[in-house]
């Protein structure tokens, strides 16, 4: 009499598809019904995904393998340890509790083609002593949220074409198609426009296709398949006349999602829009569309934030890791008085430059009447850099940074009484001083002593009279 009845997998759904995406956490439960008291050895349960692409070509006599393999992540979970060897469990039924944190790295959708297939899926195993392992084995379904450039998908695209008819007519036509947006889910009609502009003699039938290219790759190697998903024909357009054209297509809801994030395979769609004209060959515009899960295209048409911003976010380019710039909070002064830093004289600002590790601010000053705003977050480019005063710290081991000394302070004193101004002493009555009188300078001297005159010179006290009245009167006695 066998001991297990029966081993089960079952997990929680997300949504209405039953999908998962990078980051989602999986739960579920393993239910183990034992006939009898079962000695076990382990039991536990595994989480993978894998991509496979293999296919055979013939040349000749011999036969050519093309093959690959990509394994995206693997997550191993136990429910009863290894190391708990020949635990007994009683009869009856027991039921264990499981959960994976599925990785945020890109991963592609789940698909199965002709030549190679990409699975995720869930397995629980129970390992016993001399006897064969009991497993129990579901596939789940796993849709990529990692599209790029999403959000210009969901613009509308536009594509015209036109072409010049000869040989057996005269004449051109010209074709303007608008598609309402390039991303679409399974299930969701398509709307095409296209305004005919038939200026030749000849009869033009207009033709809508939905096609699907399957590439694989392995080995150096690549291999394609090409389906037709849907196909609607227009009425037909006579000579010499103008048309708008609408058509309605409705992609399948078991449509495979676009893939574009494997290595070894790739799902791609297209829309093409053409004119089928006898003798001649046809215009046609072709759009490349995506197919989307719900979620993702419901979140875009409400104005939701695509991808790992939050809604509302600044800037971030859709394959950037930087934050957005930082966002100042309300309280900072909006007044440059109010916001005003540093030395006098120096330009002020609404808010000071942040304050980055290791690096003091510029203009250091005196506190003002309102609390210094918190300096942004690490990380945060929203503010330009600020400059080394001094040179760059980091550039030599013994360059150092010294800032501008530190502003004094002012604190207003109490008035401190001054002194009235000293006045000068008025002038002494001092007796002046005496009188000097000095001796009268010689007269001037008309004589030329260079001259060859045979005049004799002039005596000396003629050039130089005495002053003295005891000379004068021993000169007049002899």
């Amino acid at each position: 009499m066998p001991s297990v009845k029966s081993l089960t997998l079952t997990y929680d759904a997300l949504n209405e598809a039953a999908s998962f995406s990078e980051g989602d956490t999986i739960t579920g439960r393993v239910t183990l019904a034992l006939l009898k008291e079962t000695t076990v050895d382990a039991l536990f349960v595994k989480a993978k995904g894998d991509a496979n692409v293999r296919w055979t070509h013939k040349s000749g006599d011999r036969t050519n393998t093309y093959s690959s393999h990509r394994r995206y992540f693997k997550l191993k979970q136990f429910l009863i340890p290894e190391e708990n060897k020949d635990v007994v469990l009683p009869r009856g039924n027991h039921v264990y509790n499981f959960s994976f944190k599925i990785p945020r790295e890109s991963m592609p959708s789940s698909f199965k083609g002709s030549y190679g297939k990409i699975v995720y899926c869930l397995e629980a195993k129970l390992s016993r002593s001399w006897k064969m392992d009991t497993t129990a084995h579901k596939e789940i379904t796993f849709a990529s949220k990692m599209i790029p450039n999403l959000p210009a998908l969901m613009s509308p695209q536009i594509g015209s074409k036109q072409k010049e008819i000869g040989l057996f007519s005269k004449g051109n036509v010209n074709m303007d198609v608008t598609l309402g947006k390039g991303a679409f889910v399974a299930g969701e009609t398509v709307v095409v426009v296209a305004k005919i502009n038939n200026s030749s003699s000849s009869e033009m039938i207009p033709k809508f296709s939905l096609q699907q290219q399957i590439m694989y790759r392995a080995n150096g190697h690549t291999k394609q398949e090409f389906h037709t998903v849907q196909k609607v024909v227009d009425h037909c357009v006579t000579a010499h006349i103008q048309k708008e054209v609408k058509c309605m297509m409705k992609i399948p809801k078991d449509l495979t999602m676009t893939i574009h994030n494997c290595d070894i395979m790739s799902v791609s769609y297209h829309l093409k829009v053409s004119l089928d004209i006898s003798f001649s060959f046809d215009p046609k515009v072709v759009f490349s569309v995506v197919i989307i899960p719900p979620d993702l295209a419901s979140g875009c048409q409400e104005g939701m934030a695509v991808g790992p911003y939050p809604a509302g976010a600044v800037g971030g380019p859709s394959n950037s890791d930087f934050p957005g710039p930082a966002a100042y909070p309300s309280s900072y002064p909006a007044s440059p008085q109010a916001a005003s830093y540093g030395y006098p004289g120096v330009n002020r600002y609404s808010t000071p430059p942040p304050a980055y590790p290791g690096n003091p601010p510029v203009y250091p000053g005196p506190p003002g009447g309102y609390p210094s705003p918190s300096a942004p977050a690490a990380g945060a480019y929203g503010s330009p850099p600020v400059p080394y005063l001094y040179g760059n710290p980091h550039t030599a081991a013994s360059s150092r940074l010294h800032p501008p000394p530190t502003a004094q302070e002012f604190v207003p004193q109490a008035p401190v009484p001054t002194a009235p101004p000293i006045q000068p002493p008025p002038p002494s009555l001092s007796p002046s001083a005496p009188s000097y009188n000095f001796v009268p300078s010689a007269p001037m001297s008309n004589f030329d002593f260079l001259s060859q005159a045979d005049e004799a010179p002039p005596s000396y006290s003629l050039l130089f009279p005495s002053t003295s009245p005891d000379a004068n009167s021993t000169s007049d006695a002899k």
